[in-house]
């Protein structure tokens, strides 16, 4: 039979492999700023998947049945829907030439249909 507290040794490993623990503390004072910033976000602003996506200080204050009220509540329906049409009109403006890169000369045009004609 082990002796060891199951709830520490699972928030202990948490808290070891968060991405945000240090490989080496630079002193004392560091490291118990550091537990106290990480125990602050870990029982106020981590949502706990265990534990329904509540956070602990909710679960322990007793504040997870209202927040599961409030976040259970449905949407307000909406109103009554109104179809809206589109119609495309004519804008009078016409579509641009089309154009490619390398336009080629009028005499470069001339000399291909001269070369077609002669080819036929």
């Amino acid at each position: 039979m082990s002796n060891d507290n199951p709830f520490s040794e699972a928030w202990f490993k948490t808290l070891k492999y968060a991405p945000v623990f240090p490989d080496r503390f630079g002193s004392l004072q560091h490291a118990r700023t550091f537990i106290d910033e990480f125990t602050q976000f870990y029982n106020h602003d981590h949502h706990h998947p265990g534990i329904g996506l509540h956070t602990p200080a909710n679960v322990h204050y007793g504040l997870a049945a209202a927040t599961t009220n409030a976040a259970t509540t449905p949407w307000p329906q909406p109103g009554p829907r109104t179809r809206t049409v589109h119609h495309h009109r004519d804008t009078g403006h016409s579509q641009p030439a089309r154009r490619s890169l390398d336009q080629p000369t009028t005499q470069e045009t001339q000399q291909n249909k001269t070369v077609q004609q002669t080819a036929a």
